[in-house]
C-alpha cells in the first residue's frame, strides 16, 4: 500500500486488488507512532489491553473508558493507519440505544475512525444502529474472547458442521448489515478461506490461516513482550522482552558502578560559581 491514509474504503479497494490488509494492536503514543511509521495498514485498540497491559486475567474487566483513553493516545501517534476501537464487554450488549452511545464516545472522545465488536445474528441489531449512526464497523467471529466463559476457555470456534454453518451465516448477516470488514479468530483455515471467498468484505484473520485477506497479532505477541502465554498462531519477529530484561540489568550494574552516569550524560557548572558555594 501507499503512504496515503488508510480508510474504511482502503480496505474494501485492498480485498478488490487482491491486497493483503496489516493490522496490529496498539494502546499508547510511542508505539502507535512506530507501527505507523513502519507502514502498517491499520491499529486495533484492541481490549486485550485488560491482558497485556492492565494484567488483567482477561478481557472482560475492560471498560469503555479503559478503550477511550488508549484510543486516544494511539490516534494522536497515527498519520497513516486507520484506527480501529475494541466495544468492550457489556459496551453493546445491553440496549441498542446505549451501544450507539458507547460506539459514539469511541469516535468523538477517543478519536477513533471505526469500532469492532464480537459476534453473528445476536448483535446484528445493534451493527445496523451503529452503522445507521454513521461510524464505521468491523465484526469479530469465531473465537470471541468476551464470550470465553460460554465457550469453556480459549478453543478453535467452527469444527463442526453446525458451527460452521452458523459462522457462514453470521458473516453473511454481518456484510449485509453494513460491516466493511471481520476478523475470524482461532478458525480452521479450510473455513476462514471459504468464507473470504463468500464475501465482499475483506476478512482480517488471527490463527484462521493464510486465505484471508489480512492478518492481526497482538504487538506484545508479536515482538515477544508477552510471556504469561504464548498463542499456537503467534510468530514471534523479535525478542523484545529479552532485549528489555538485558539492557535494564545493564543500566541497573551500571548504575551501580558509578559508570552511569558518565560524563557525556552529565551537566558542568562554573567553577567559579562553585567555589564561592562551600
Amino acid at each position: 500500500m501507499s503512504g496515503k491514509k488508510f480508510t474504511t474504503s482502503s480496505f474494501i479497494e485492498a480485498k478488490k486488488k487482491n491486497e493483503k490488509i496489516s493490522m496490529l494492536t496498539a494502546y499508547d503514543y510511542s508505539t502507535a507512532k512506530l507501527l505507523d511509521e513502519a507502514g502498517v495498514d491499520s491499529l486495533l485498540v484492541g481490549d486485550s489491553l485488560g491482558m497485556v497491559v492492565l494484567g488483567y486475567e482477561n478481557t472482560l474487566q475492560v471498560t469503555v473508558e479503559d478503550i477511550v483513553h488508549h484510543c486516544r493516545a494511539v490516534a494522536r501517534g497515527v498519520k497513516r493507519a486507520l484506527v480501529i476501537a475494541d466495544m468492550p464487554f457489556l459496551s453493546y450488549h445491553v440496549s441498542v440505544e446505549e451501544s450507539v452511545r458507547n460506539a459514539g464516545r469511541m469516535i468523538q472522545e477517543g478519536n477513533a475512525h471505526a469500532v469492532k465488536l464480537e459476534g453473528g445474528e445476536e448483535v446484528i441489531d445493534k451493527v445496523r444502529a451503529i452503522v445507521k449512526a454513521q461510524i464505521p464497523v468491523i465484526g469479530h467471529l469465531g473465537l470471541t474472547p468476551q464470550s470465553v466463559n460460554l465457550f469453556g476457555g480459549f478453543k478453535v470456534q467452527g469444527k463442526s458442521e453446525e458451527q460452521a454453518k452458523k459462522m457462514i451465516q453470521d458473516a453473511l448477516l454481518l456484510q449485509e448489515a453494513g460491516v466493511f470488514a471481520i476478523v475470524l479468530e482461532c478458525v480452521p483455515e479450510p473455513l476462514a478461506k471459504l468464507i473470504t471467498e463468500k464475501l465482499d468484505i475483506p476478512t482480517i484473520g488471527i490463527g484462521a490461516g493464510k486465505y484471508c485477506d489480512g492478518q492481526v497479532l497482538v504487538t506484545q505477541d508479536m515482538l515477544g513482550m508477552f510471556s504469561d502465554f504464548k498463542p499456537k498462531f503467534v510468530k514471534q519477529y523479535a525478542q523484545l522482552g529479552e532485549d528489555m530484561k538485558i539492557a535494564c540489568k545493564q543500566y541497573i550494574e551500571e548504575m551501580r558502578d558509578m559508570e552511569f552516569p558518565s560524563k557525556e550524560h552529565t551537566f558542568a557548572m562554573d567553577e567559579d560559581v562553585l567555589s564561592k558555594l562551600y
